[in-house]
């Protein structure tokens, strides 16, 4: 069954804030995402049927919003589980599961209010058999796979920190941004070492905030406010549990099973990908992107970065709203990166391309562990 432009997006939004904000729960800002999203729409919370989400439990989203809906999704793979909920609620909605899907992301990952600790799972595989190496949390494990790359292509340390100077400068363009001031290959990596070989710029941030999205048919996408955007094609995979079980450490399977789904599904060429918002957890994670996915050849995306041609004026406009590295990241970046693609479609984003047709947005889920993949377009579906 392909997806292919049979459903679109006609509300996307975000928190009012998505920097740091104590006063709010994880619950309320998925809240404060939804009715954001809902007015963006023309809708309200009566009109929707079809509730997904992770991080929280879609029972108490639903609860929480006022919501009794015929079709509930908690997958939760991580930060691309949003690119997996917009698939499957377009999978529902063809299948007439639901006729509106909302999807919903609050977190309140720097404040920490209404989440959960962080205390070990002493049953969990990798609590048995990575953690007693020290091996524990992203900079340590999302590290691992990178100096390999390293390793077998030469990457270098310039070419790493590249990725968080051309993010920084579309971040500087973007009001809404935590961080803003510029930065040179120099500064990042004079900032502090993390876990090497990665520095505190080659570090996501660390955000509270969230997002939302109303799904509909393409038969109702019309009678919306804005004008929608639809579904080209989808993907999502996912490959391992632990970091050590990565199956060659220079490359993700599950991004290329993911991104070939997409491709397949959407009939389109590499080349005819107008923008493009690729996961940055770290710096190196977009690198592996660029190169599953086909945009580039094993080992080339480190001097394709660093001919900075995913920065502002370059010919591959990449992460334009700054990025988990420089716009937000509240743990699971997922639904940020979507929001960008929406807004680059409709012509609203704070550094707006011309003539954008299509987005790819792509996000990673856990350490390298799951893949999400998505084609939008703004063409009128046929």
């Amino acid at each position: 069954m392909s997806l292919r432009m049979s459903v679109a997006i006609v509300g996307a939004a975000e928190t009012d804030s998505v920097a740091i904000q104590p006063d709010k729960s994880a619950i309320q800002l998925h809240a404060e995402a939804a009715f954001n999203a809902l007015a963006d729409a023309g809708l309200t919370k009566d009109d929707v049927d079809g509730v997904l989400c992770a991080g929280q439990s879609p029972v108490q989203v639903a609860e929480y919003l006022g919501i009794t809906p015929t079709y509930v999704d908690g997958t939760s793979v991580g930060g691309c589980s949003y690119m997996l909920h917009v698939r499957h609620a377009a999978a529902a909605i063809k299948a007439g599961l639901c006729s509106v899907a909302l999807i919903t992301h609050g977190e309140s990952g720097r404040s920490r209010v209404g989440m959960s600790g962080w205390g070990r799972a002493p049953q969990n595989v990798g609590s048995q058999f990575e953690e007693v190496f020290g091996v524990a949390g992203p900079p340590t494990r999302f590290t691992v796979p990178i100096l390999r790359h390293m390793h077998e292509y030469g990457t270098t340390h310039e070419q790493l920190a590249s990725v968080a100077v051309a993010t920084r400068r579309w971040a500087e363009k973007n009001p809404r941004a935590m961080m803003r001031d510029p930065i040179t290959v120099e500064d990042v990596l004079n900032s502090r070492m993390i876990a090497y070989p990665i520095h505190l710029f080659e570090c996501c941030l660390v955000t509270d905030g969230g997002g939302a999205l109303i799904v509909v048919s393409a038969e109702r996408a019309k009678d919306f406010p804005k004008k929608p955007v639809y579904i080209m094609g989808t993907g999502e995979s996912t490959e391992h549990s632990m970091i050590s079980m990565m199956h060659d450490f220079t490359e993700s399977r599950a991004f290329k099973v993911s991104g070939k789904l997409a491709f397949d599904e959407a009939k389109i060429a590499h080349k005819d990908i107008d923008h493009a918002m690729f996961y940055d957890a770290f710096a190196h994670t977009p690198m592996f992107a660029l190169e599953a996915l086909g945009f580039v050849g094993k080992g080339e995306s480190g001097p394709f970065f660093e001919e900075m041609r995913t920065a502002p004026g370059g010919d591959f406009p990449l992460n334009t709203n700054g990025g988990g590295l420089s716009y937000t990241h509240t743990g699971m970046y997922g639904m940020f990166a979507i929001q960008e693609s929406m807004r680059q479609l409709r012509g609203e984003a704070a550094a707006q391309l011309p003539n954008v047709r299509t987005s790819i947005a792509h996000g990673v889920g856990g350490m390298f562990h799951a893949a999400g993949t998505l084609i939008l377009t703004n063409d009128d579906a046929p």
